[in-house]
Formats: structure tokens, sequence, C-alpha cells
């Protein structure tokens, strides 16, 4: 192994990761914040389930590449005792695929994904879960090639493997053909000469006090940043983001000292459903528009309130699947035969086997053949469009449901808005406002869709023990149920003229 041409390997706080390094190219700000503030960091849904489908990809990799003489450096967050066991496999002349293997140079560590051999050395095999090559990768494999070079193992070679969305499953455990490579030789070396810059940009960084940089694009690309929200409303009661709208004239209200909703000067706001969130802001009320309580009403009997959990693994489960394909796996349906007469039912079927076809059925029986399906945006359609295209036989049924289906979300968007939401008309922003004594944060283990679909893929592994996947269900069951009866407290809101529940 080389020595270092850069200061920084000995001080915990200026060492590297390439993590660290393209968080800094991302934005100075977010490197330092990662290494000093570290507790304002706030990791988004989409954020776990982006490493959740990493972490399954990669781990296909590894059989994809690895065979029966792959090894992985399996050491977790001990850095050195993966740097020690890279330079012992190493050293020892191992001739076969490794994985995670340790490379630390010019303050910089990394972990690369797949080396494997080839005349006499080993090529760069980085793997990403996403299904195109990005800009992002060419950076992120030149910053590896850099310090692997310098460490003294200079990669024959340097790809990146994503994942083909093409690919379809055909079941056994055979995943050859779920990774297409793609050469970044030529991208690496342009790159090559940039990284020791890049390197001490981001040391100077760390050495200094917290860098002021002006909010902006940067903030979601390439990448969301954890620390956004921390940036953009700095702690204040009703942050300008809730104003919604062109994410550019956000950024110019924030760099222009604009935080509280209240502050801005109404000439500043954009539309009509800028100058609504402010004025019930300002105002400290919320605002309720006749026309929902009047859409409430209107409404026959008997009503359906359907809510969807569904799966998109990077990793296909199910034979005649494809990666991130979205398949509905469980429904929740409150049912009001008349008004306050309600039953509940329900589908969840936690088999090996795929319950796309049982789902549909049961659906169809669930829904009956009158009466309005209330849902809280668009999704339940597009879910019943992919069921009508899976199975045929169902489509004219399910097309005969989709005709009936009732959308609470554009009229709570258009009608109604409470301080509090923050400009957000999720249904777990909006149920607080209108249901204080309903709390998704009261649900054990599962409180979101990503979390609900990684539950279920973890409860229909066969390596899941009985005890585990009997908790996993009444967890998967008591989320779906809290959705739909979120939709009943809203259209009872609604049509109550406003009245929160209990009242």
């Amino acid at each position: 192994m080389g020595e270092n041409r850069l200061t920084g390997a000995g001080n915990p706080v200026r060492r590297l990761s390439k993590t660290r390094l393209l968080s800094h190219l991302q934005c100075p700000r977010r490197l330092w914040l990662e290494t000093f503030r570290p507790e304002l960091a706030a990791t988004s849904a989409a954020t776990a389930a982006a490493f959740s489908a990493g972490n399954s990809v990669g781990a296909v990799a590894r059989r994809i590449y690895g065979g029966s003489d792959g090894v992985l450096i399996d050491t977790g967050t001990d850095t050195a005792a993966a740097l020690a066991a890279t330079t012992e496999i190493l050293e020892g002349g191992a001739c076969g695929p490794l994985f995670e293997a340790a490379f630390e140079y010019g303050g910089v560590l990394i972990r690369a994904d797949v080396l494997v051999p080839l005349r006499g050395s080993y090529r760069l095999v980085e793997v990403k879960a996403s299904t195109a090559l990005k800009d992002e990768h060419a950076i992120d494999c030149a910053i590896q090639n850099w310090v692997m070079s310098g460490a003294g193992l200079a990669p024959v070679s340097v790809s990146l493997a994503h994942v083909d969305h093409r690919f379809e499953y055909r079941g056994n455990d055979d995943y050859n053909g779920l990774l297409v490579e793609c050469d970044v030789g030529d991208s690496v070396a342009a790159l090559d000469h940039q990284v020791p810059g890049w390197i001490r940009d981001a040391l100077a960084t760390l050495d200094g006090g917290e860098p002021e940089v002006a909010v902006g694009a940067q903030c979601d690309k390439p990448h969301a940043c954890p620390f956004k929200q921390s940036c953009w409303s700095a702690g204040a009661r009703y942050p300008v983001t809730g104003l919604g709208g062109s994410k550019a004239k956000i950024a110019a209200l924030v760099n222009d000292g604009y935080r509280d909703i209240r502050d801005v000067p109404a000439a500043r706001l954009a539309g009509a459903a800028q100058q609504r969130i402010r004025a019930a802001t300002c105002r400290g009320a919320a605002r309720l528009d006749e026309a929902a309580v009047t859409f409430a009403r209107g409404l026959a009997y008997p009503r359906f309130f359907l809510d969807f959990e569904t799966i998109s693994p990077a990793v296909p489960v199910w034979p005649g699947t494809r990666p991130y394909e979205t398949l509905p796996v469980q429904y929740s349906c409150h049912i009001e035969q008349a008004p306050g007469e309600f039953t509940h039912e329900e589908f969840l079927e936690l088999s090996l086997h795929p319950p796309l076809r049982a789902l549909a059925e049961a659906l169809i029986r669930t829904l009956r053949q009158t009466g309005p399906i209330l849902t809280y945006s668009s999704y339940e359609r597009r879910v019943i469009g992919i069921l009508q295209n899976r199975f045929p036989d169902l489509a004219e049924a399910l097309a005969a449901i989709a005709a009936r289906l009732q959308d609470l979300l554009p009229v709570t968007r258009n009608h109604y808005y409470h301080p509090d939401m923050l400009g957000s008309w999720s249904i777990k922003s909006v149920l607080p406002a209108i249901a204080p004594d309903l709390d998704y944060a009261e649900l054990e283990g599962i409180r979101d869709g990503a979390a609900a679909a990684d539950a279920y893929l973890c409860a229909i592994s066969a390596e899941t023990t009985n005890e585990e996947r009997a908790r996993l269900e009444q967890q998967l069951r008591d989320y779906c149920r809290f959705d739909t009866l979120a939709m009943v407290s809203l259209l009872r809101f609604f049509e109550s003229g406003g009245r929160p529940a209990g009242e």
C-alpha cells in the first residue's frame, strides 16, 4: 500500500470516506453538518427505501460475481479491521472475487463493491440500485479508482453495474441478467486529476466554521440532503417551504432572508394556493370551504374507503415480475353501509406465493357493484390499472370499480387548510388537524408506506420466524386499517362542517 500524499488519515474528524467526499461535492455545508451536527439530519422514507434497495442489490451482486469463490470483507463499521483484512487477503495471493475490500489513501477511505480477478490484478465494479448510468456515478468511481491506485492496487478497468429494468425474474434464485455493466474507464480517467483538489477542498471545509451556502438545486440533487429542512427553515414555526410551488422561487425567498410564511410579503406570493396558505397561517385558524361540505354530504351509500399497500422491490421476489415493478399486496376497506354503520374488510396473505390474483378477486367481492369508493390520491386508481393489465379476465370488473373512485385529496387540497399542516396535504399532515385523537406515531413498528413494504418483504422471507411473521402481520394490518380510518375521519369532518372528531 502506498503512503498518504495528503493529510487527514490520522484525525477521525478529518478522515474522509468516499461518501463524505461526495457529500462535499454536493454541498460543503452538508459535509460540515454531517461531521459536526449529525443530530440535525432527517432521513426521509424515500432515502431509507433507497438504502434498503441498495443492500438487496448488493447482496445479489455478490452472488452473481462471486460464485463459490467470492470473499466478503465483513467487518461492519470497523475501519481498521476492514483495512487489515483486505491487506491480509491481497498479500496472501487470493485470486477470487473480493467484496467490500477496504483501501485508504490521501486521507480517504473507500470500500469497493466488487473486485473481479483479471490478468493478475483486479477490475473494479461499482454496483448501484438505479436503473441507469448517471453523471454522479463516474465521480463515485473516479474517487475509488484514485484511492485504490494510490494504495498500490490500480484497477485494470472500472465499470458501473446497475439494475436492468427489463429483466424478468424466472424463479429458482436465478438473478443472472439483473445487472448490466457499463464501462466508465474514460470518464474516470478524465476526472482523475481533479480528485486531489476535491480532497483538499473538503479538508479545508472541515478545518473551518460552518460554511454559508445559499440554498438551491443542490439541496435535492443528486440526492436529497438530510439537512435540507435545517437550512431552509432554520427553526421557523411555519417554514416558507410550506407555501409549495416552484422550488426555485421558494429558494429565492429563503436566500432573501425569509424563513416563516407569516413574514413573506403578499407581493412575493405566486397564485391563489399560496395566498390561501399565507392567509390561514397569518390568521392562525383553519379554512374549510363549503364546497368540501357539499361534496361529503352528497355521497351516496354504501361508501367504501379504500387503501392499498404495495411493494416495488429492486430485486424481484416472484417469477414473472421485474425490478421496481409496483405490486399490490394488501388492502384495507372501511364500509359505511348507512350513516354511522361501519364494517371493515381487508386482504393480506403472507405465503411465499404471489398474492396478486387472490387480492384482485377479493377486491371485487369487497367493493361490490354500487357505491362511491373513496381514496386519498390517485394511487389506488393506478393500482387497479396494474391489476387490470395483469389479469385481463378481471379487467371489466376492475374497470367498473375504477369508474366509482372518488378522490378525497383534490377536495381537501382545494377546500381545506390548517396552519399546522405546514403546506402538506398528505393524510398524515391533515389528520392531526381534523382528528387529534388519531396519531400515526402511536402505531407500533410501521408508520409509513416504505416501512410497510419493507415489513412485508421481511414477513414473506423464508428466513423469518413464525413469531416474527405474526408480529409483522399484525403491524401491517394495523397500519393499512389506520389509513382508511383516517379517510373516514376526514369525510366525517367535512360532513360536520368542520367539527373535529369527538365534538
